[in-house]
C-alpha cells in the first residue's frame, strides 16, 4: 500500500521537536519529508554569543538533516516557492513538485524590509540568519579597513536589537574596534518595549554603560548609502545599517489560499490546525495563535511538543489537543559581556548568573538535538 505523505516546511524551532519525535517513535504508514533551504539550523538564541566571540559558529548549529536522517524523514535542501492547499502540492525552489496528505509549516517570518524604504538595497538584515552570517565576515572587513571613525546603526530595539548591539559592542572591545561607533534606534521611549519597565531601564543604563548611543521615539523612514532618514524630519549619518525590526509574513501562504490576518500570518485554531484548511499545521513565528502573542521563539519552543503530538493524532485519525501560549514568558537577554537581563512578568533581575542560566539552557537544546540518541 502506498505510504501517505507528511511535509514539514522549514526547520523552525517546533519542527526541530517534531523531527526529535519522529526519531523516538515514527508514524506507522506515513512517509515524512522535510524542506529547509539550509542542512543546518543557527539556534537564534545563541547568535549574539557568535558574534561577541563567545561560541564558535558549529556551537550554536542545529544539524537539521542529520536529526532528519534519524528520524527517518527525507530532507530535501530546498525553500518551497508555492503552495496550492486546495490540490495539496508544493513547488519548490529546484523545480521538485511535492505531494503531501497532511502539511505543517515553521518556516520563521522574513525581514520586514518593504516597511523602509531603501532597506532591501542598503541594510544588512538579520533575517534570514543564514544570510546575515555569510555578509558578516564583509562587514567586519569594512570595519577593519577603516581607521576613521565607522558609523554602525541598528534598526530596532526588540530583544534581538539589543542583544546584537551588546554583541557586536563585546566583539569590537575584544578585536581593538576603537573607531567603531554604534547606535541603537528604536520607535520606543526606551529600548526592549514589551518588558517590564524595570528590565528596559536596566537595558537603557546598560547601552549607556557600554557607548552604545541609544535613540529612542525615531522611525527610520529610509534608509540611504551615508545615513538614514527619520520621521521626525532628522537624519543620521551611517556608515553601515543593519535591520532588526518585526517579523514580516512570507507571501505565499496568503496567496495558497491559506486563511491569514491582516499582515500574512497564518491563522490557526488551538490544535495549531489552520482555520481555513484542516490538514494544514502551523507554528513558530509564521503563525498567528488563536490568543495573539509576540513573535518570540519562546512561544516557537513551547509549540513543538503540541505540534508533534497533535500531527501524529491528525495522521493516526486521533482528535487532536487544544492548546494556549502560555501568557508570561520567560526572556533572557545577553548584554555581549557574559551577563544577561531576565525577564518575568513583572519582575527582572541581571548579572553572570543569569548569563550562566541562559547559556546552560542554549548550549543544552543544541547538543539534545545534535545528539545521535534522542531517547
Amino acid at each position: 500500500m502506498t505510504q501517505r505523505q507528511l511535509i514539514l516546511i522549514g526547520g523552525g524551532h517546533a519542527h526541530l521537536q517534531v523531527l526529535a519525535e519522529l526519531a523516538r517513535r515514527p508514524i506507522n504508514g506515513w512517509q515524512v519529508s522535510l524542506v529547509s533551504p539550509s542542512r543546518r539550523q543557527i539556534y537564534s538564541g545563541m547568535l549574539p554569543g557568535w558574534i561577541a566571540g563567545h561560541y564558535r559558529l558549529e556551537a550554536c548549529s542545529i544539524q537539521l538533516a542529520n536529526l532528519a536522517a534519524r528520524a527517518g524523514v527525507t530532507f530535501h535542501e530546498t525553500a518551497v516557492i508555492e503552495l496550492d492547499a486546495d490540490s495539496r502540492h508544493a513547488r519548490c525552489a529546484d523545480g521538485r513538485l511535492l505531494h503531501f496528505d497532511r502539511l505543517s509549516i515553521d518556516t520563521g517570518p522574513v525581514a520586514a524590509l518593504a516597511a523602509v524604504a531603501g532597506a532591501a538595497t542598503h541594510a544588512l538584515p538579520v533575517r534570514p540568519i543564514e544570510g546575515f552570517v555569510a555578509a558578516w565576515p564583509a562587514l567586519v572587513d569594512r570595519i577593519l579597513s577603516r581607521c576613521a571613525r565607522f558609523e554602525l546603526a541598528i534598526i530596532g530595539a526588540g530583544a534581538a536589537g539589543v542583544e546584537l548591539a551588546f554583541a557586536i559592542r563585546q566583539r569590537a572591545w575584544r578585536d581593538g574596534w576603537s573607531h567603531l561607533r554604534i547606535s541603537l534606534l528604536g520607535s520606543g521611549s526606551l529600548p526592549l518595549d514589551g518588558l517590564p519597565t524595570s528590565a528596559q531601564r536596566r537595558a537603557e543604563a546598560l547601552l549607556r554603560q557600554h557607548g552604545i548611543r541609544w535613540i529612542g521615539e525615531s522611525r527610520v523612514i529610509e534608509i540611504c548609502p551615508d545615513h538614514v532618514r527619520l520621521d521626525g524630519g532628522g537624519s543620521l549619518p551611517v556608515d553601515a545599517a543593519m535591520m532588526v525590526t518585526g517579523a514580516a509574513a512570507p507571501e505565499w501562504p496568503a496567496r495558497a489560499g491559506l486563511s491569514t490576518d491582516a499582515r500574512g500570518f497564518i491563522r490557526v485554531g488551538p490544535s495549531l490546525q489552520s482555520r481555513s484548511h484542516p490538514d494544514v499545521c502551523a507554528a513558530g513565528d509564521v503563525a498567528c495563535y488563536s490568543s495573539e502573542r509576540p513573535k518570540s521563539g519562546v512561544f516557537a519552543v513551547r509549540a513543538g511538543p503540541v505540534l508533534a503530538q497533535n500531527l501524529r493524532a491528525l495522521c493516526e485519525g486521533r482528535a487532536p489537543r487544544g492548546w494556549e501560549p502560555q501568557r508570561r514568558a520567560l526572556y533572557l537577554i545577553s548584554t555581549g559581556n557574559r551577563q544577561a537581563i531576565a525577564s518575568w512578568g513583572g519582575f527582572s533581575s541581571w548579572g553572570r548568573w543569569t548569563w550562566r542560566w541562559k547559556d546552560h539552557i542554549d548550549r543544552r537544546f543544541v547538543a539534545r538535538l545534535n545528539d545521535k540518541d534522542l531517547a
